[in-house]
């Protein structure tokens, strides 16, 4: 049986740390308009997707229910569940505040970066979902309205053979020509056959050779028809990934993703910096402070956060505008069910510089039911104007899907 943290949290304790709740702050609660809102409830629930996606809902007194997402992880639950006692009661209109506050409250459980702030994330959705159901609006319009009616989305594509070239450029073009994208992403960190030590992350010439053929392949497919990035998860040594980004630069790549490890900033900058093949990092840090230091010193040409792992949708909006001072556009990582795919393409919405969310999910059968709207139409999402996502869980498809063990939402 878990700790239950509602008798742990005693709310008048005095804290070391910052309270921002609406006791301490003096915050009213009579506000008019139909705003005297109070959460009443934070539940979770875990569905089997190609990742284990962590769905968040939160409920109110009145009747009144929001959907988020965290990004997976192991213990992002028990972390929701932890912070409970610090959202109900409160207005959940007070979206700033209260993602504050949990950084706060939380700041001993490591609210900096890593699973705590993907906690904080999926609680911070499901307010703007609330937030824009109570305010009826659609969340785009809580982060300063819309730049656009639709969000581009990046298919991310893998085959059977991922290291035969050949059958790379084959996909690029199935998932052209029959599933309508114009923009796509394949993996470069995979096996050549010429490897002699993983380890190391050293490319010899024969790997790249190998890796800058499969570029070749797709782009060369695919021509003008759509647009192509590839990914290395973070693989190669600094001066493999200079010399894979130079083998690389004749051919029409959208860019090239994490080709170094993310801890040290100096060797990704200098990486980005002896190239002219575009390169994108971020789905790896934490929040605008991280995020920060990658575009302030010219570590990239595209920011790419990953929503309800940065920190949710006004950590992403900050993001994007810190991005937006150094003319840097945003490409959006998600590998999410179609919640909190929804929320980033709101976030994509409301920002200038904006290029597109990924799509990490085209071979799960069901992805979509998981909903009740349609969501990705000939490689775009139609920004919804329903209040807040303009998404619906279908709950036959959640319980169908859900990992073992987990339980149902309990809607009363």
């Amino acid at each position: 049986m878990g700790i239950d943290y509602t008798e742990l949290h005693d709310p008048n304790a005095e804290y070391t740390m910052r309270d921002l709740s609406a006791e301490t702050m003096g915050v009213t609660r009579e506000r008019g308009g139909g705003r005297d809102v109070e959460i009443t409830d934070v539940q979770t629930t875990m569905v089997d997707g190609n990742f284990p996606w962590t769905l968040v809902r939160i409920y109110t007194d009145a009747g009144v229910v929001g959907t988020g997402e965290a990004y997976w992880g192991a213990g992002v639950p028990e972390l929701i569940e932890r912070m409970k006692p610090f959202v109900v009661g409160e207005n959940p209109l007070d979206i700033d505040r209260l993602y504050e506050h949990l950084v706060q409250k939380m700041s001993g459980e490591g609210s900096v970066e890593g699973i705590t702030v993907t906690a904080i994330a999926g609680i911070e959705v499901a307010l703007h979902d609330l937030a824009g159901k109570i305010l009826e609006v659609p969340a785009y319009q809580l982060l300063g309205g819309k730049y656009r009616d639709e969000m581009r989305v990046y298919c991310d594509c893998h085959t059977e053979a991922e290291a035969d070239p050949e059958a790379c450029a084959d996909e690029a073009e199935r998932v052209v020509e029959e599933l309508g994208y114009d923009a796509l992403k394949f993996d470069l960190d995979v096996p050549s056959g010429l490897e002699k030590d993983r380890a190391n992350r050293h490319l010899r010439p024969g790997e790249i050779r190998h890796k800058a053929e499969i570029v070749e392949k797709v782009t060369e497919r695919v021509k003008d028809r759509a647009d192509v990035a590839f990914d290395c998860h973070w693989t190669f040594s600094g001066g493999s990934a200079k010399r894979l980004a130079s083998a690389i630069e004749e051919y029409d790549v959208w860019w090239l993703e994490d080709p170094v490890p993310p801890e040290n900033l100096d060797v990704q900058a200098e990486v980005t910096q002896s190239t002219i093949t575009p390169i994108t990092v971020g789905e790896n840090r934490y929040r605008v402070t991280e995020e920060r230091r990658l575009i302030e010193e010219q570590a990239v040409d595209i920011v790419a956060p990953d929503m309800p792992k940065v920190g949710g949708m006004r950590e992403t909006r900050k993001v994007a505008d810190v991005a937006n001072q150094y003319y840097v556009p945003v490409a959006m990582h998600n590998v999410s069910s179609p919640v909190a795919t929804m929320a980033s393409a709101h976030v994509g919405a409301a920002i200038p510089n904006a290029l597109a969310v990924e799509y990490h999910s085209y071979e799960l059968g069901w992805w979509e039911e998981l909903v009740e709207e349609d969501v990705i139409e000939d490689g775009y999402i139609q920004i919804p104007e329903e209040p807040g996502l303009g998404v619906t869980l279908d709950m036959d498809a959640v319980a169908e899907h859900m990992v073992d063990g987990e339980t149902l939402f309990d809607e009363a």
